[in-house]
């Protein structure tokens, strides 16, 4: 998945701090960070942030998909955004049985799908 950032160093220390892991992978090596990426879970999933700049797509505050991503907690993840200062767009919602859903804005325009799935969880052995 990538996002997109005006500021990408904004962004990336957002991210990191959010997320508790460091980008494995910057560029440039030097200067200012015009992408970054970082892995996620056990699936070590990728999660880029490009400058916005870059985009061949419209970019900013309501563009583009939701993607979701599993988690295990999700009131205490979306608790950790809000704190850090992400806007929830669409409060956690039940989908079915042990399948709920919630969407928060980050603070760089970005649209984030939060979920835990049953599904998911049987797939990954949890």
């Amino acid at each position: 998945m990538t996002l997109t950032a005006a500021d990408v160093p904004a962004a990336a220390r957002w991210y990191t701090d959010v997320l508790g892991v460091e980008p494995y992978f910057t560029r440039p090596l030097e200067g200012p960070a015009a992408y970054v990426e970082f892995r996620l879970g056990d699936d070590e999933d990728e999660l880029g942030v490009m400058d916005a700049r870059f985009a061949t797509w419209p970019v900013g505050e309501g563009a583009g998909v939701v993607v979701h991503w599993h988690v295990d907690d999700l009131p205490a993840t979306l608790a950790r955004f809000e704190d850090a200062g992400a806007t929830v767009v669409s409060p956690p919602t039940v989908r079915g049985e042990g399948w709920t859903t919630a969407v928060v804005a980050d603070p760089f325009g970005n649209l984030l799908g939060l979920i835990t799935s049953p599904h998911w969880a049987a797939a990954h052995g949890g």
